[in-house]
């Protein structure tokens, strides 16, 4: 418990986050040599092997990619980025997705953004985040979401910076971001059911 009495949340309670517009978007500089793409064929791997080593919250399986995005890799090659090292290895990766049945209608979705633990801390997914949140803005999404857990303070750190806001559902998320609230560097706004 902390000194405010509060209990901590569960690290896996799903929380949301939500940008209503894309004013002041920040950008972000990539490092002499890295580079981004877009999804190609065979990407499925690469996307896999750095969830595998990425991920604590939830079971990567090899089919999971599918049943995530589908089979259109037309769709693919258009909203998911690939962070590459000087050398050309795919270290992280975020999609431009879409859900149109969250909230009032249809939104742009920051989904299953990921950077392989040893590159972590680098300030490497700013341009990846960046460049996901600029493609939804030119696929036409005015507004986006995403979902994280309490347990990711950093990407929440990085989220609050990118000008996403708490957006809780219910009292538990309510409570969960009245105590992640003082713990992070970038102001959470009001926090009150959404």
């Amino acid at each position: 418990m902390l000194a405010s009495g509060m209990t901590p949340p569960p690290s896996n309670l799903r929380l949301v986050m939500i940008r209503p517009h894309w004013d002041g978007l920040p950008v972000g500089e990539l490092p002499a040599g890295w580079s981004l793409r877009w999804y190609q064929p065979g990407d499925a791997a690469h996307w896999t092997r750095i969830h595998l080593a990425a991920e604590r919250e939830h079971a990567i399986t090899a089919t999971l990619f599918r049943a995530q995005f589908g089979h259109d890799d037309t769709r693919l090659a258009a909203r998911q980025c690939y962070l590459l090292t000087p050398g050309g290895e795919p270290v992280g990766t975020a999609t431009a997705w879409f859900d149109n049945s969250f909230a009032d209608g249809r939104w742009g979705r920051v989904h299953w953004v990921a950077l392989a633990p040893a590159y972590q801390g680098r300030g490497l997914a700013k341009p990846l985040l960046a460049a996901v949140c600029q493609r939804l803005r030119e696929l036409g999404h005015d507004r986006a979401f995403l979902r994280t857990t309490p347990a990711r303070r950093p990407a929440i750190q990085l989220y609050l910076r990118f000008g996403f806001q708490p957006h809780p559902r219910h009292a538990e998320e309510t409570r969960a971001w009245q105590w992640l609230a003082p713990q992070l560097k970038y102001p959470v706004g009001p926090i009150g059911q959404g």
